[in-house]
């Protein structure tokens, strides 16, 4: 029997969570660039080509279907959102808000969110923007459930649109100290 492999990546700005791009007419940056996966070797969930931060993957279809469907796994990230944010607005992006997914209005479950300090991340390699656009805030924001693009349609709903978005948990997986770019073979989830 096939024994499976699991994997952290410090998935960098800039990068598709995927291995294959179908769309050839552009040239993007895929995972296959930064390690040499085995074959069979998917993404458990994603992050779009914005976002940064913890991202697992595994050879384990059923590893990665209890995580992205099944599992209420938690997902915790750090945002970086336009303005000054208080508690009024975090209390309602912790209550649920309207988003817009497949085409219809869903509100979001209920989650966790904390006003935090200015998180010690490494730059980004695209610049976010000026000071002079004036105050930025950053928050946690932990979900169990993962529309696409979800926390973004989350800020944006209460008027703080997010200029940076890094996962740093999965369940009981942290992005602890791996560097940007850096692949770790893991025994499991």
């Amino acid at each position: 029997m096939e024994k499976h492999r699991h994997f952290i990546i410090y998935k960098p700005y800039g990068f598709l969570s995927q291995f294959i791009n179908n769309q050839t007419k552009r040239k993007k940056k895929l995972l296959g660039e930064l390690y040499d996966f085995p074959k069979k070797t998917m993404a458990i969930g994603r992050l779009d080509v914005k976002s940064e931060g913890l991202l697992l993957l595994t050879t384990d279809g059923k590893v990665s279907d209890f995580i992205t469907t099944r599992g209420n796994v938690e997902k915790e990230y750090y945002v970086q959102v336009n303005g000054e944010i208080n508690q009024d607005k975090v209390d309602l992006l912790k209550n649920g808000v309207e988003i817009g997914f497949d085409g219809k209005k869903y509100i979001t479950k209920k989650c966790k969110v904390s006003i935090i300090k200015t998180p010690n991340f490494p730059k980004r390699t695209q610049k976010i923007r000026d000071d002079r656009h004036g105050p930025t805030s950053w928050i946690s924001i932990t979900l169990t459930e993962g529309k696409f693009r979800q926390v973004r349609k989350m800020t944006s709903a209460i008027g703080h649109p997010t200029l940076r978005l890094i996962r740093i948990r999965v369940g009981n997986v942290n992005l602890g100290t791996l560097k940007v770019g850096e692949v770790k073979e893991i025994l499991s989830f």
